[in-house]
């Protein structure tokens, strides 16, 4: 593997970062640990194939019920573009809730598995694109 030590990218951090905006991500050895170097929308390439599945529950009041198949995220509303666009601003809103307590909730068995999901959405930062993102299907009432 490619790395840069951090030595060098303390000395050259500015031309480090051009590289990795004009050129390619970088990885970054520092003793043990490596760290990943890249622009937003190179991580946003590498997460393309990430989309939260969603299942529409058409309620017996009329409402729609929509929520994520990968996390434990569900909205309600009259339309079900309503639904869509609230479930989008909660998913924005969890992105930032597991950044926030990301030590806890990166290693928690039933939340680490949403770090892909939840770092696109962070990275995305706008409940309309989240939205784009999203694939439905019809669930069950």
């Amino acid at each position: 593997m490619q790395t840069i030590g951090a030595t060098e990218v303390r000395k050259n951090w500015s031309s480090i970062c051009d590289n990795v905006v004009r050129v390619r991500p970088n990885v970054i050895k520092r003793t043990r640990d490596y760290l990943f170097l890249s622009t937003r929308e190179d991580i946003l390439a590498m997460l393309s194939g990430v989309k939260c599945t969603v299942s529409t529950i058409h309620e017996n009041d009329g409402s729609y019920t929509l929520a994520t198949d990968e996390m434990d995220l569900a909205e309600n509303a009259d339309t079900e573009n309503q639904a869509l666009m609230n479930l989008a601003a909660s998913i924005l809103e969890y992105a930032i809730e597991y950044y926030d307590n990301y030590q806890l909730y990166s290693r928690s068995p039933n939340r680490s598995g949403h770090l892909p999901y939840v770092t696109k959405a962070f990275l995305l930062d706008d409940a309309e694109r989240i939205k784009e993102e999203m694939l439905c299907h019809d669930g069950k009432n």
